[in-house]
């Protein structure tokens, strides 16, 4: 409890007298008297700006580590961030104490741990979005025999905050995890929350000349994306049949806030390549563009009369047992 209570100041002073305890850079180079007075020169930065420059490293080292790259080291760490691997080393050793992160790899490489799981489920538990959600994620799900879900974008990708699984066996193959997440500009989840961005925005988040493709559908460019959201924002939902993952359809459709604002979106997982012929598709658009308007109008949201979702929910009819 007392190392937990000691002032700034006394850590400071403690780290000048027992240098020892704090590591040398990796290849062995001691700590420089510049990067010794590092404390003293983010005060000063923190008490202009109001920026806490040791806090934003710390924080900008979690946000490196993604589905792809599950473990990096320092070096690495230091290269990205911009800053001295010695300095690194420290904010990973504080994040390791604070349980946001572990050692792996004969300990010289760290990986997310726990406490952002933690983290990660107080937020989601803490959205007013999933708990409206959950019911009517649930009702689909029941007309539709359908795994469904609910998803918001953050940056470039989509994530996954909300599930009903389905029920039926033959379905139950089609498994997506909350906290997954996916990238938004492959996926129809990600072009439906995209509907309200302006090209110019779009070109803002992805200002590279050519986008990551997945697959032969995926967009090449922001201008092929931005045909794509729009396309999807003025028929009031998206479909894919298997555009982004073998043997997956699904139909994706907006929910809004009160302010007409795209905060999410809901989709049903059809776990097979092709949804159907007309007969099949019209019915599951209307129950999935109907499960977020009803979404919508929990978080206040009153449908315009322009609103191509609430047109096609208008059409949602209870769908019989086992349609798909």
């Amino acid at each position: 409890m007392a190392k937990q209570n000691t002032t700034g100041a006394a850590r400071r002073g403690a780290g000048a007298r027992s240098s020892h305890a704090l590591p040398d850079d990796e290849e062995g180079t001691p700590r420089d008297s510049a990067e010794a007075s590092e404390g003293t020169d983010e005060e000063g930065a923190g008490a202009s700006t109001y920026l806490v420059p040791g806090l934003e490293r710390g924080l900008r080292i979690l946000t490196e580590f993604s589905a792809r790259e599950p473990v990096l080291g320092a070096p690495e760490l230091s290269r990205r961030i911009g800053i001295p691997r010695t300095t690194t080393f420290r904010l990973l050793q504080t994040l390791e104490a604070l349980g946001f992160l572990e050692r792996v790899n004969g300990d010289r490489q760290f990986r997310l741990g726990v406490a952002v799981l933690r983290l990660g489920f107080e937020y989601l538990s803490s959205l007013e979005l999933t708990d409206f959600g959950q019911p009517v994620l649930e009702r689909l799900r029941d007309s539709t025999g359908l795994s469904t879900h609910l998803l918001i974008r953050d940056g470039r990708d989509v994530v996954f905050v909300a599930k009903a699984q389905t029920r039926d066996p033959m379905f139950s193959s089609v498994k997506v995890h909350v906290g997954t997440r996916m990238p938004a500009h492959a996926t129809v989840h990600g072009q439906v929350l995209m509907g309200d961005l302006t090209l110019s925005e779009l070109r803002t988040l992805y200002p590279e000349k050519q986008l990551e493709r997945y697959t032969e559908r995926t967009p090449a460019t922001v201008a092929d994306l931005y045909a794509r959201v729009r396309e999807s924002a003025e028929q009031g939902y998206a479909l894919s049949e298997a555009s982004f993952e073998t043997g997956i359809s699904v139909v994706s459709a907006p929910v809004r806030d009160q302010s007409g604002k795209i905060v999410a979106a809901i989709t049903a997982t059809v776990p097979r390549s092709d949804i159907g012929g007309e007969a099949e598709r019209a019915p599951l658009i209307a129950a999935v563009c109907g499960a977020a308007i009803d979404l919508s109008m929990r978080l206040n949201y009153r449908p315009r009369a322009n609103d191509p979702t609430a047109a096609h929910a208008a059409r949602n009819r209870s769908l019989p047992a086992g349609f798909f």
